[in-house]
């Protein structure tokens, strides 16, 4: 298996589409192409270059909330800003998982604390929240809870129904 760093934009894409998260069209089916294992899947979309990809963080753990086992040991490993990319999209997708959640899936809380966040109003109330901290943190003036909304709103259209995430997005 490829290493995060030997990973193409392509392939990323297309490890996606296997997992059935169809967040940035292009997928190729390529027989040849190489699996690529969770941690390596993780490390290189947050090392990426292009915002799409890492992006597709929130949908990933979205839909495969089993992949939240590795995020702790990635973000280990990884430079400070694509440290940060992983720590707040996957802390988008545990707000976004956390109320009301018919399914049971819920992500564990890892990285609210590392960022200095304490949660205990409504979904919207904390991406709110989690927006403004990766606003201070990352020096970015982006609509960060756009962002987080945009990958959401997405995943619900393209994916099985989850009300849960329906309270979230206005």
């Amino acid at each position: 298996m490829k290493t995060a760093s030997e990973i193409t934009g392509q392939e990323l894409v297309n490890a996606l589409e296997r997992l059935n998260i169809r967040f940035i069209l292009g997928a190729q089916s390529d027989e040849k192409t190489r699996s690529v294992d969770p941690v390596s899947l993780i490390a290189a979309l947050a090392r990426s270059d292009d915002a799409r990809l890492r992006l597709a963080l929130i949908p990933l753990f979205l839909e495969h909330p089993e992949f939240s086992k590795y995020a702790p040991e990635v973000a280990d490993q990884l430079d400070p800003s694509a440290r940060l990319t992983l720590q707040c999209y996957y802390t988008a997708a545990f707000c976004l998982l956390e109320e009301n959640n018919p399914n049971r899936k819920y992500l564990p809380d890892y990285f609210s604390k590392e960022l200095n966040l304490s949660f205990s109003g409504t979904c919207q109330e904390n991406l709110h929240l989690l927006a403004k901290r990766h606003r201070e943190l990352s020096g970015m003036a982006v609509n960060w809870l756009g962002t987080y909304l945009h990958a959401a709103k997405f995943r619900h259209t393209h994916s099985a129904p989850n009300r849960n995430i329906n309270r979230c997005i206005p």
